[in-house]
């Protein structure tokens, strides 16, 4: 059966793990060519790994280059590669801002421009970055990590018309909390890791974090060459998080 990503060439960006690994997993599984660049370059079966460090330009290059001369080009590139940052701005000292926006921005913005040579070429060339709900919502505790997203959804539109006319369309997704390694690791900060899971799960309307594979299919409908008319756009993932205010559930007696 044929599939919209057939002859389709895909980079995914920290795709090792938790979303990246899932989007990677979706996009070689919908028929995409996938490569993976993460620092480790331990992945499953079908998928092509090269080693890079989104803080390192000239890495990202190697890499980029190294993936579309294996993919045969690239088509896709999802920037999903991000670190966390717990605290207000009293907490976080200027190393940890340099950190924070030196991958979860410039990264982007790094391994964006080594790729666009090869989005020119190609007939369907889509970015798609992960941002998060953190952008346009006010979390306690994540001043950095806020900026960062917040930054990452003004670059996706600043990309997204510097670009249109190359037939280039850059969209990100706004996931909310994302059950993965990522988040088991911010909340190990915590002096209560298993309450702090419970109030991360409980954010959500739906009741639970967002799974990765339910961001994977967001990516999925933004990289499709079926989404031609869709650049621009922050799809949100977020469980209701960002516009539902429903009321707690009443207990009832018997």
């Amino acid at each position: 059966m044929s599939s919209e990503f057939d002859g389709i060439s895909a980079i995914v960006t920290g795709g090792a793990s938790g979303i990246g690994l899932a989007t990677a997993l979706a996009l070689r599984d919908a028929g995409a060519r996938v490569a993976v660049l993460d620092r480790t370059t331990e992945v499953p079966e079908g998928l092509l790994a090269f080693e890079a460090d989104v803080t390192d330009r000239a890495a990202v290059r190697r890499a980029v280059d190294a993936a579309a001369e294996a993919l045969g080009g690239i088509d896709v590139v999802v920037n999903n590669a991000g670190i966390s940052a717990v605290g207000t701005v009293e907490e976080n000292d200027d190393a940890e801002w340099a950190r924070v926006l030196d991958v979860n921005v410039i990264g982007m913005a790094r391994v964006s421009s080594a790729a666009l040579p090869w989005l020119r070429r190609s007939a369907h060339a889509a970015i798609v970055n992960l941002c998060s709900v953190a952008a346009e919502n006010g979390l306690p505790q994540r001043a950095v990590y806020s900026a960062s997203k917040g930054a990452v959804l003004a670059l996706t539109y600043a990309m997204a018309t510097d670009h249109v006319a190359e037939g280039i369309r850059v969209n990100c997704v706004c996931p909310a909390t994302v059950a993965t390694p990522f988040v088991d690791r911010m909340l190990q900060r915590f002096p209560d890791p298993v309450a702090e899971r419970a109030a991360l799960d409980a954010r959500q309307a739906t009741g639970r974090m967002v799974t990765p594979e339910e961001v994977a299919g967001a990516i999925l409908y933004l990289a499709s060459p079926r989404s031609g008319s869709t650049t621009g756009l922050a799809l949100d993932v977020d469980g209701g998080m960002s516009h539902l205010r429903p009321r707690p559930v009443q207990a009832t007696g018997a």
